[in-house]
């Protein structure tokens, strides 16, 4: 078992009018960073991938690849981290940014090439991933594109965090309200239906925070070692302390809505749903996941077209799927 639903899906059949079809790069692209909590400096190369692919993280250094899945997350304590099945050392961590980036793009396809344990911090946001597809290009690949219907509603709780996924008629739509003692940052609540255009223009350029006291804290647990106020928000009590200030007065809460649209795409395919989240995070946000399949009940499975598609393989099964493309992203081109 992997962790994915055993059991075969329906397909439903999208409109005539309105089907859509697979995307990956047009060309490779890279770029230097440093690793936020390393320090450590980092390449990453976008590449482009075949259809039904996915998005799989290759560690070059190790000769491994990591495909893109929910059930591959070990560890969501200050970021997102995934690792290779069977190999806990072989790890990427800060994964979703460029997951964000990635599915708001409408890419369905990458290989993300790194050289070390972590994806670059870069700015602390997503703008610098989605610069960077836009640099590469984008084409359309000649398959349907398939998405993961939620049918009934599925909630995670934490104490007051909650997050939960509702049936939705197009695309994820977000609606994520946070709320801190730090003046600089209180009770913040945001919403948006999340498309490419929304994305770029919405979300991208939304960084990441921290509390000052809790820099003083990682550094002292040998974390936080690549953090700056070039890649992140600082915050302490009602100050911000980054000279050019805030980006948006809210962008503390469209950087949560941001991860949760990064963590979210390793659903391994598009979700058609409504996301309600408050006070929510990475850890919550993969437990949504892990609930929503832990039911066939709970979702479904759709394609541009009413044909069975190819990498669902006899079974129909999403675990099929992933394994499938896994084995595609692997081959050499």
């Amino acid at each position: 078992m992997d962790g994915l639903p055993p059991r075969s899906r329906p397909l439903t059949a999208a409109s005539s009018s309105g089907v859509a079809y697979q995307r990956t790069l047009k060309n490779a692209i890279d770029c230097v960073g440093v690793g936020l909590h390393s320090g450590h400096p980092v390449k990453l190369t976008l590449c482009p991938a075949p259809v039904d692919a996915g998005i799989v993280f290759r560690r070059v250094d190790l000769g491994v690849d990591i495909p893109a899945r929910y059930d591959l997350v070990t560890d969501t304590k200050l970021c997102t981290v995934l690792s290779a099945p069977g190999q806990p050392e072989a790890r990427v961590s800060t994964v979703e940014h460029v997951m964000a980036a990635l599915i708001g793009a409408g890419i369905s396809n990458a290989v993300v090439e790194v050289d070390g344990p972590e994806i670059p911090i870069l700015d602390g946001s997503a703008e610098a991933f989605l610069f960077l597809i836009a640099c590469a290009g984008t084409v359309e690949q000649d398959a349907p594109l398939a998405e993961i219907v939620v049918l009934r509603s599925v909630r995670v709780q934490v104490g007051e965090a909650y997050a939960e996924l509702r049936p939705y008629a197009f695309g994820l739509d977000a609606a994520v309200s946070i709320d801190f003692d730090a003046p600089a940052i209180g009770a913040q609540a945001y919403s948006l239906l999340v498309t490419p255009e929304s994305f770029r223009d919405e979300l991208a350029d939304a960084r990441t925070f921290t509390l000052l006291h809790e820099i003083n804290a990682m550094q002292a647990a040998g974390l936080a070692r690549g953090g700056s106020l070039d890649n992140a928000v600082v915050v302490d009590g009602a100050e911000v302390l980054n000279p050019g200030g805030l980006h948006s007065p809210d962008e503390f809460v469209r950087h949560k809505v941001l991860d949760a649209v990064g963590d979210l795409a390793l659903a391994g395919a598009p979700l058609r749903a409504r996301l309600i989240g408050h006070r929510s995070g990475h850890a919550i946000n993969n437990q949504l996941l892990r609930a929503l399949f832990a039911d066939d009940a709970n979702w479904c499975l759709t394609a541009g077209t009413a044909e069975r598609p190819n990498w669902l393989g006899s079974a129909g099964s999403l675990a099929g799927a992933r394994d499938h493309r896994l084995a595609l992203a692997a081959a050499p081109s």
